[in-house]
């Protein structure tokens, strides 16, 4: 098959979507399958075009065998609503109007990565244009979560977003959902007969506790350190303050270091509440290039996994999630719903309250305390994942449904 991804995430940025998006294609791409990649100019999570494209609309280039055309979007560190619509709007429109012409060979599927949720739109208008099947991703429910998260006020732009999402549906051939939650929402709105669930996955090869960095906690000073790791985007859905809070009741426990590693709008008012309490306890790095992250998750003695206290993350599995469990290091989980079930039928860390900093800090002080709990939990998680997240079977099962339709 010729397959067409449009996205507006993907390497060299870091994150959820570049990292799942890339993966399936890599493997497409080995399973004998051409593949195209529609994207935007990297720009993100710091709200600025990369070096190497800056100045440019247009750039053509091959990642890794991967063929990849990259249009233009308006980047801003603003992180204002009214910014962020004309950044996802831009590239909306740009991968329509130039994308689209450089696509020369014959589609057989185009795989849209939602959210943003204005892709759609996008998906719709070149589909048709290459006379090829339309396959919505979903990895996020968009409005919905935009207006439990106090990001979308508007009514009318709320309204039009919903009809946005119904259209994208419909005119979908195949959708798929990133979790049961929004698989069952999707399908409960009329579209069961076409929406299939694939769940994040890991690539079995590169994660485990044998890839852990000696260089990087030699580094950062983290030697004879528990550590305590967050990698991820530093949003407001996170609530990451939480941690910051958990870390000022463990401050007095010398061995015990919260390490905060990547990026994201709420970085500095994290930054400022640790300057706040004095803490000595917690660290911030930077984001890391992809390479790096299996070995400083493998460093990682536990992980934290935290959202928001809202029923729109019941539904949530976080990607970060599977790439810890694959690396044998326990969880210490703060989400309700479906990541609460999985960790807890894998026995695979403790699951706490979101939003609780004093059950946080007791489950770290649990895992510091019992070394054998830790090596349980990290081998728990790791099988959980080679029964049911690898990568590997994960395409394999998505490549399947594909060929039923084309």
């Amino acid at each position: 098959m010729n397959i067409l991804f449009l996205t507006q995430y993907f390497p060299p940025e870091v994150g959820a979507p570049q990292n799942r998006i890339y993966e399936f294609a890599k493997r497409l791409k080995d399973n004998g399958h051409n593949i195209s990649v529609i994207t935007a100019m990297p720009n993100y999570p710091i709200g600025e075009i990369y070096d190497g494209y800056k100045g440019k609309k247009l750039v053509i280039e091959d990642y890794n065998g991967i063929h990849i055309i990259r249009t233009s979007i308006y980047a801003t560190k603003d992180k204002s609503f009214c910014k962020r619509l004309r950044n996802y709007f831009s590239f909306t429109l740009s991968s329509v109007r130039s994308g689209l012409k450089q696509v020369h060979d014959h589609i057989d599927v185009l795989v849209v990565e939602s959210p943003p949720l204005f892709l759609g739109w996008s998906g719709y208008k070149i589909a048709k244009k290459l006379h090829c099947k339309y396959v919505f991703n979903v990895s996020d429910l968009w409005p919905e979560s935009a207006i439990k998260l106090g990001v979308l006020h508007n009514k009318l732009l709320i309204k039009m977003s919903v009809w946005l999402e119904e259209f994208s549906y419909k005119k979908a051939d195949i959708i798929t959902g990133q979790t049961r939650g929004i698989v069952e929402n999707i399908s409960s709105r009329g579209f069961k007969d076409k929406t299939y669930l694939i769940t994040n996955g890991v690539d079995l090869n590169l994660f485990g506790k044998d890839k852990i960095n000696r260089e990087f906690i030699k580094n950062n000073g983290l030697e004879n350190k528990f550590i305590v790791g967050y990698a991820g985007i530093h949003g407001i859905a996170q609530k990451l303050e939480t941690i910051i809070e958990a870390a000022n009741l463990l401050k007095d426990c010398k061995d015990i270091m919260f390490v905060f590693v990547g990026d994201g709008p709420e970085k500095p008012m994290l930054m400022n509440l640790k300057e706040k309490y004095g803490l000595n306890n917690v660290m911030f790095l930077p984001v890391q290039p992809k390479k790096n992250m299996p070995g400083i998750v493998a460093s990682f003695d536990c992980a934290l996994v935290p959202l928001k206290k809202l029923d729109l993350f019941k539904g949530a599995l976080p990607s970060k999630m599977f790439e810890t469990m694959a690396s044998n290091v326990p969880i210490i989980l703060s989400v309700e719903g479906e990541a609460k079930e999985l960790v807890e039928n894998a026995k695979s860390g403790i699951c706490v309250e979101p939003e609780n900093a004093k059950e946080i800090s007791e489950a770290v002080l649990k895992l510091y305390n019992n070394a054998d709990l830790r090596e349980k939990c990290g081998k728990n998680g790791r099988k959980c994942i080679e029964e049911n997240f690898d990568r590997e079977k994960i395409t394999k099962k998505f490549e399947n449904i594909l060929e039923q339709y084309t």
